[in-house]
């Protein structure tokens, strides 16, 4: 029997730090109930997918200065359709049938919410995205 609900549910990461509160908008709600913990559990495969893009950008990423770093994953999520919509992609397909129907009723908000998490997410770890690259050249 195709258990793919409960499945996903099963292998999500739990936050105890982001809660959910009755107070709270239905798209913060997803955002701390579905969002957080989907990142949390796609991390790697977004950290692997941006140092691809770097790479295949001529490697420029790993030259900039910390506050170019910064603003070059900014623009890469933003401004890149491509590698936006793949990111998103890496996202949507772990969500359940019943948020995936809330998703899509809510899209553009909840698009804006994830790609500022994703935004957030790498450039808080923008160690390892130099690291990664780093372990592949030695």
């Amino acid at each position: 029997m195709n258990d793919r609900h409960n499945d996903l549910l099963r292998i999500r990461p739990e936050i105890k730090k982001h809660q959910t509160f009755d107070t709270m908008t239905e798209e913060e709600r997803f955002q701390n109930a579905t969002l957080r913990p989907v990142l949390k559990l796609q991390n790697p495969i977004l950290i692997a997918a941006f140092v691809n893009y770097a790479n295949k950008h001529k490697g420029v990423f790993y030259e900039l200065s910390l506050e170019k770093r910064m603003q070059y994953v900014e623009t890469a999520i933003c401004k890149d359709q491509k590698f936006r919509n793949a990111v998103k992609g890496m996202l949507i397909g772990q969500f359940t049938v019943a948020e995936y129907a809330f998703y899509i009723q809510n899209s553009s908000k909840l698009n804006k919410r994830m790609m500022n998490l994703v935004i957030l997410r790498l450039q808080d770890q923008l160690q390892l995205l130099v690291a990664d690259r780093l372990s592949k050249v030695v």
